[in-house]
């Protein structure tokens, strides 16, 4: 028996297979092209760039100044006198901030690069969930977007009804 294939497609890419159409395939189709006009798709690559170049300087200072300095030199200590270790903690919970800021960041990397890569192929702009255009307000507040703000709050509400309750 074939299992279904979920992905997150419209509603009218599903078809129906079998003899008697019990069983529901959902096919992925194309993205439709950007509804966005050239000028308006250059002027979001210009901001997806620009901002793909601030990350990328973030990070790398982020980078050197946490994890290429040892205690001494972050915090200027030249004494060399012995380590509380309230201040290791200190340093550890800095340091593993950091590294979490890093992290969040490089994600928002990862999409930039696929929104560049939507612009690429000519559907910057459209929902990957629902496939109908993504509203202009929210790629000015969020460049990146790859889902329209109804999807995605059905997509949040989804996670949210299905984690499991704390008594």
């Amino acid at each position: 028996m074939p299992h279904a294939i979920r992905r997150p497609v419209a509603k009218s890419s599903r078809k129906r297979l079998g003899n008697n159409g019990s069983h529901l395939i959902e096919v992925a189709r194309p993205l439709p092209k950007t509804p966005l006009k050239p000028a308006e798709v250059a002027y979001f690559k210009a901001i997806l760039l620009a901002k793909r170049g601030e990350i990328i300087g973030d990070v790398d200072t982020m980078e050197r100044e946490a994890l290429g300095k040892n205690r001494s030199d972050a915090s200027g200590d030249l004494s060399m006198m012995p380590i509380h270790m309230a201040d290791i903690g200190s340093d550890n919970y800095e340091q593993e901030f950091t590294i979490g800021l890093i992290a969040n960041e490089r994600t928002t990397l990862k999409e930039i690069d696929e929104a560049l890569q939507r612009i690429g192929d000519g559907t910057y702009g459209v929902c990957l969930g629902t496939h109908q255009p993504i509203p202009k307000a929210r790629l000015r507040a969020k460049p990146w977007a790859r889902y329209c703000v109804e999807y995605k709050r059905a997509q949040e509400e989804a996670a949210a009804r299905s984690k499991p309750r704390r008594l």
